[in-house]
């Protein structure tokens, strides 16, 4: 994929290249951007428009970039595209998910390998064969991170990424994978890997569990609340363990 000159504005998420940086963190809010730049410094908002909002900032003496991809696979690919356009590299995607394994408990983090492709998007970029993999090196910096971290539990393994949020005519598609290894089930995902790994890229994901529905029997989630303390806790630890890892990832690049 060609980058896009310094001066020309990125067209949705309307940032110019010349304001970001090579490490991209991704989030699915915009209030988490704000939320993720009060662990950086020298903060500069480049970009908003739509569901994307952008800052640039500094965290252990390297630039790194937070931006908002808003809900669900084709926002949210858009928003990876131009970023790797704009000359982002190296991404993690911080979020919440629903847990799939009985075992996670609300606020519990969740180390993604790779993503199954159920996001109703990826499938019109490459063969369903084509793997949604997260990238070794970024995957032990998160892991790395969030040991230094050493706030709450970590669980490693795959995740679902769904088309839909809420479930009607047909069942959710995660419930396919339930006892498989798939620990929990966002919407995002899959499209990231993809996309990196399709334009040279590297991607890696963190999840925290806003509710488990495998064990709560709530799949059609009428009783989801994702705002209790416990999740605001471990979407603090979250962020500050993604933000460790591109620091990390920059000065081993750099070093």
């Amino acid at each position: 994929m060609d980058q896009v000159p310094p001066g020309r504005l990125l067209p949705n998420i309307k940032v110019y290249p010349r304001d970001l940086t090579p490490y991209g963190l991704v989030v699915g809010d915009p209030e988490r951007v704000h939320e993720a730049a009060e662990l950086l410094t020298d903060v500069i908002e480049v970009g908003r428009n739509r569901e994307y909002l952008t800052v640039t900032g500094e965290h252990r003496g390297h630039r790194l970039t937070v931006v908002s991809h808003g809900v669900g696979a084709g926002g949210a690919n858009v928003c990876f595209v131009e970023l790797v356009q704009g000359g982002v590299r190296t991404f993690v995607r911080a979020g919440t998910c629903g847990a799939l394994d009985p075992q996670i408990e609300d606020g519990d983090l969740i180390l993604v390998t790779a993503a199954v492709r159920e996001d109703g998007a990826t499938d019109r970029l490459m063969p369903l064969a084509y793997p949604a993999a997260a990238d070794r090196e970024v995957t032990a910096a998160l892991l790395a991170s969030a040991r230094e971290e050493g706030g709450g539990s970590m669980h490693v393994g795959l995740a679902v990424s769904e088309a839909n949020f809420y479930a009607t005519l047909y069942p959710p598609r995660w419930q396919t994978y339930v006892g498989y290894g798939v620990k929990g089930v966002e919407m995002e995902l899959a499209g990231l890997f993809v996309l990196a790994s399709m334009h040279g890229a590297r991607a890696g994901g963190i999840m925290v569990a806003d509710g488990n529905l495998v064990r709560d029997r709530d799949p059609d989630m009428r009783d989801y609340d994702p705002h209790r303390p416990v999740v605001a806790a471990g979407k603090r630890t979250m962020l500050r363990t993604a933000v460790g890892a591109l620091a990390a990832l920059a000065e081993a690049d750099t070093g």
